[in-house]
């Protein structure tokens, strides 16, 4: 009885450690397939992920795509691309404003060589500029006049830029047409207007002028009649003294009507003249045409004329107007100094190709506040002034390639010259 005892309690202290051995194994494998199942998920969430993000990357280059060809086909530049791979350089892609521009339809542009659809001025020598300047795979940027489709004339800026691959070459090349025909037109207009200014300050300026002037004709009419009336008095009896009084006739005639010429051209409205002139000729001549409202004032001109100047290409009229401008400004700053009496005009050459001339005053001289803004529109120190003498002037000038400038004299006065290039034509 004893032996079964022990028997029976051996394997009764056996079954509890078999289940608990059965149950850990359970529990691994579980945790096994519950990390699995957490990796495979991951795995996948990112596969997820990555496929949303390939979408939304793919959406946004879409997107991308779909602003940058609006705003082609909306802008006013007309914009074209071309194939650099042929040597006619044709068409691919127009955007609307190009048709417009160039009267020209999708099916007539697309596909034809860009130097075929439209002329260029001259004789096509723009044209091949720009093709050659294409062949070399550089870019291309100038204004030209063109025409349209139907003939009409516009001016554009074209700029033709490459386009390269990876590896750098070039495929295609990129064009942009600027509409030009409004801004030309708006500087004709401008222009236009300062040749009417101009016009007006010259006409102001003779209106100061023109008491002087009278006085100064008056003097050869009167000496013409006295000759005459003399010529008839001695006609019949002392025939050399008529000869030489007839030729004083002619003397005198002959400068009354250069005063009044030289009166008519100044007023006279004409486009800018350039031609070749001698710079002491013409500084005479306005001196001449200035010189009784000088006396009038009490004034002495002193001129100091270069020998031998080269000449120069210039209008006439314009300037003698900034010649009469300065002499006239010089003449009213030296009426605030009663001790002022003479005005120096001088010309000289500055180098081998440039002469300069200076209108010379011994008046009260340029205020220090005054000097950064003395050629500036509509800047004047007269009570009655307009503030355009100067400006228009130093616009003259400049013009004509020179430049306008003004200082103060070492000890009184004012010194104001400009520079003018010396004429190419022999």
């Amino acid at each position: 009885m004893k032996k079964k005892i022990i028997t029976v309690k051996k394997k009764k202290a056996q079954a509890p450690l078999s289940r608990k051995r059965a149950h850990d194994n359970l529990e691994e494998k579980l945790r096994r397939q519950t990390d699995e199942i957490k990796i495979r998920d991951g795995q996948l969430k990112q596969g997820a992920d990555r496929e949303k993000l390939g979408a939304d990357r793919e959406k946004i280059a879409e997107e991308q795509i779909h602003v940058r060809t609006k705003a082609m086909e909306s802008t006013t530049d007309g914009i074209f691309i071309m194939d650099a791979k042929k040597n006619d350089f044709p068409i691919i892609y127009a955007n609307p404003s190009f048709f417009s521009l160039t009267g020209y339809d999708k099916s007539e542009a697309i596909g034809k060589s860009y130097f075929s659809l439209y002329g260029f001025d001259a004789n096509a020598r723009v044209a091949e500029e720009i093709k050659q300047t294409l062949l070399q795979g550089k870019s291309f940027h100038g204004e030209m006049l063109n025409f349209k489709r139907n003939g009409e004339k516009f001016w554009s800026l074209l700029r033709i830029t490459p386009i390269r691959d990876a590896k750098g070459m070039i495929t295609h090349y990129v064009g942009i047409k600027t509409d030009t025909t409004l801004m030309k037109q708006r500087d004709a207009e401008i222009e236009e207007q300062r040749e009417e200014l101009l016009h007006v300050t010259r006409v102001g300026k003779l209106a100061e002028f023109v008491s002087s002037l009278a006085h100064e004709i008056s003097q050869p009419l009167t000496a013409i009649l006295s000759y005459a009336q003399a010529a008839q008095r001695m006609l019949k009896d002392r025939e050399p003294q008529l000869r030489e009084i007839l030729q004083y006739i002619i003397n005198d005639d002959q400068r009354a009507a250069e005063v009044i010429r030289r009166l008519r051209s100044l007023l006279k409205k004409n486009k800018p003249a350039f031609e070749v002139l001698d710079i002491n000729t013409l500084t005479n001549d306005t001196v001449m045409l200035i010189m009784p409202h000088i006396t009038a004032k009490n004034k002495i001109i002193k001129l100091e004329l270069g020998d031998h100047l080269p000449m120069i290409k210039a209008d006439r009229i314009q300037l003698q107007q900034v010649l009469l401008n300065l002499i006239s400004n010089s003449l009213e700053a030296m009426e605030e100094q009663k001790d002022s009496h003479e005005l120096l005009i001088r010309t000289s050459l500055k180098n081998a190709n440039t002469i300069l001339v200076e209108v010379k005053d011994s008046g009260c001289g340029i205020p220090e506040e005054n000097r950064l803004k003395l050629f500036a529109h509509f800047f004047t120190s007269k009570p009655d002034g307009l503030g355009m003498g100067l400006s228009i002037s130093r616009s003259i000038v400049e013009a004509h390639g020179g430049r306008l400038e003004a200082k103060n004299n070492p000890d009184r006065g004012a010194n104001f010259y400009f520079t003018i290039p010396v004429s190419n034509d022999r």
